[in-house]
């Protein structure tokens, strides 16, 4: 079947991952756990969550290695396009936002 995966009827075209975006890692030892995009460098997202990945020390990964959930909200946006830090904590409160909109 042309434009899916082996054996699934998932479609291999992902929508582009941007700044501020809410994504869920597919692949290592995060698997499974959600962070937001604060940089995006060619093929690579900088990611984190606000406790183990801090703003301060993202983790960087493949951007074939995660997938996109959300957007984040737009003061968070904002400020990342801007320039412009956010805190652990802002990024910890819309991860949890996410969460509870969405299970």
């Amino acid at each position: 079947m042309a434009g899916t995966m082996e054996g699934t009827s998932r479609p291999t075209t992902r929508s582009a991952i941007e700044i501020a975006d809410i994504v869920e890692s597919i692949n290592g030892r995060d698997a499974g756990k959600l962070f937001i995009v604060i940089g995006i460098e060619s093929q690579y997202s900088f990611l984190a969550d606000g406790k183990r990945r801090r703003f301060e020390k993202p983790k960087k990964k493949k951007n074939k290695h995660i997938e996109p959930r959300s957007k984040a909200d737009y003061s968070l946006l904002a400020k990342l396009i801007g320039g412009e830090g956010v805190t652990n904590n802002e990024i910890r409160r819309a991860l949890a936002k996410y969460v509870a909109a969405h299970g």
